[in-house]
């Protein structure tokens, strides 16, 4: 028996707001949310549903009746197929409105939390060209359009080097110019691209498990240094040679050339070896005179402007005088504890990454910075009692964890050592709502601040003080 097509249309239909995770939100006749995917708060829409689901739908809008006044031209002609910047579409003032709405909404209805006066979300300076690092994918079946589809016609070359499709871990769609990354980055990606083409260097088949070319990834930082890493699937070093030759010669401006051979079935380099061709095997990032040497593995803010402004919320919110013990928890390369360090007694930084810590160790050698020190280890495992009675009992907490906010040990551990101040900086304010109604009854929010880090997507950092009742 055939599947019954569960597939709807509803014809003009308000889209009312923004929702988590880029969706915009639609009432259907029925009284159910939908969840649309390429429409603006202010559009009156047809939506064809896509999955239908107990308490709403999805959908994308396939007729527009009318164009919202939040609504601009998106100035990148990827925009809708590649997934990366979903609000493009959106005037910049309103995405800040509703990544504002975001944290406040996850905070109130999923934490429950009681908040102060919301300070008004901290924009970013640049709405473009705001990455210190972007990844690209070699593929040789790049994603066709429709047009290219429906045309029949025998397509030769398929090369690509770009960005995997939204949820397709096997296509990429091939990049011409991204608005992201500052200059050189889209003349090396192009020319890299050209040159492999010409040059019958093979591109990598995911699928296939095969081809020589396989990522690219291209780090600028804040003081103009350049970081350039080849990844290639398997050793050829004649080929090898030639590419990282031409790079070399027609980009002299890059400081750092590295690259890696990765056989493995998946493209992460963390576990690899990374070798420097050429220049040094770093570059380095600047902040308040403090400089933080960044590895091919290193993880940095990837805006380094509104990083700055993010740390300078997190210092300010702890309110050093020079007299407390800070803990840095989820430190990573120790950004935040050199930051803060010159206003506190000592900083004591936690971390997984044994790399990281590495970094972080080597980072306050060289900012001379002497009231730091760094543990590294699973954090639920570290943040003890034990480790409290040798290092100290801390006045202050800062804690940065990952998406997945912090394990309910680590809740359960400062609740347990009580300290007078908890600074919570995330980048997901549904997580760090719920580990905020965990500590509810005993610390109540007395500061609140998001800031923007990355402009014409939705996703938003949100800095949080917690002070004992």
């Amino acid at each position: 028996m055939a599947r019954k097509n569960r597939r709807q249309i509803f014809e003009n239909i308000a889209i009312i707001d923004a929702g988590a995770k880029g969706k915009s939100i639609a009432k259907a006749p029925d009284g159910k949310v939908i969840l649309v995917n390429n429409a603006v708060p202010g559009d009156v829409v047809d939506i064809q549903t896509t999955k239908k689901r107990k308490a709403y739908y999805e959908g994308s809008a396939t007729a527009f009746h009318k164009l919202s006044d939040k609504r601009i031209d998106p100035v990148c002609k990827h925009f809708g197929t590649c997934g990366g910047c979903r609000w493009q579409f959106m005037s910049y003032d309103h995405q800040l409105g509703y990544k504002q709405q975001e944290v406040v909404n996850n905070l109130t209805r999923l934490g429950k939390i009681e908040l102060p006066e919301v300070s008004p979300i901290l924009g970013s300076k640049k709405q473009f060209f705001y990455r210190n690092k972007m990844e690209f994918s070699f593929s040789d079946s790049r994603w066709l359009t429709l047009d290219e589809i429906e045309s029949g016609t025998d397509i030769e070359n398929r090369n690509a080097l770009g960005f995997h499709m939204p949820g397709m871990w096997d296509k990429i769609l091939d990049i011409d110019t991204c608005h992201l990354q500052e200059d050189p980055s889209n003349d090396i990606r192009n020319k890299v691209k050209d040159f492999a083409t010409k040059n019958e260097l093979s591109f990598y088949n995911a699928r296939k498990q095969e081809g020589f070319l396989r990522t690219l990834m291209i780090r600028i930082s804040s003081t103009g240094e350049i970081m350039v890493l080849v990844q290639f699937f398997y050793e050829n070093e004649e080929k090898r040679t030639l590419l990282l030759d031409y790079i070399s010669a027609e980009f002299p401006q890059i400081t750092s050339l590295l690259y890696v051979v990765n056989s493995k079935g998946n493209d992460t380099i963390y576990d690899q070896k990374v070798i420097c061709y050429k220049g040094k095997d770093h570059i380095e990032e600047e902040m308040e005179g403090l400089r933080f040497k960044i590895n091919a593995k290193s993880f940095y803010q990837t805006n380094s402007e509104q990083a700055y402004e993010l740390y300078k919320v997190t210092r300010d919110f702890a309110g050093l005088t020079g007299n407390e013990l800070v803990y840095d928890l989820y430190t990573g390369t120790g950004t935040i504890a050199q930051f803060v360090a010159k206003k506190a007694k000592k900083v004591i930084g936690v971390e997984a990454v044994p790399e990281a810590i590495d970094d972080a160790k080597e980072n306050a050698k060289r900012n001379t910075i002497d009231n730091v020190e760094f543990y590294v280890g699973d954090m639920k495992k570290v943040f003890t009692q034990d480790f409290i009675t040798q290092h100290g009992q801390p006045e202050v907490v800062i804690t940065d964890p990952p998406r997945d906010g912090m394990h309910k040990d680590v809740v359960a551990q400062l609740l347990n050592i009580l300290p007078q101040k908890i600074v919570y900086v995330s980048c997901n304010s549904a997580t760090q709502a719920r580990d905020l109604a965990l500590l509810d009854d005993t610390y109540k929010v007395t500061k609140l601040q998001p800031v923007d880090m990355f402009p014409q997507t939705y996703h938003v950092e949100n800095v949080v003080l917690l002070e004992k009742r």
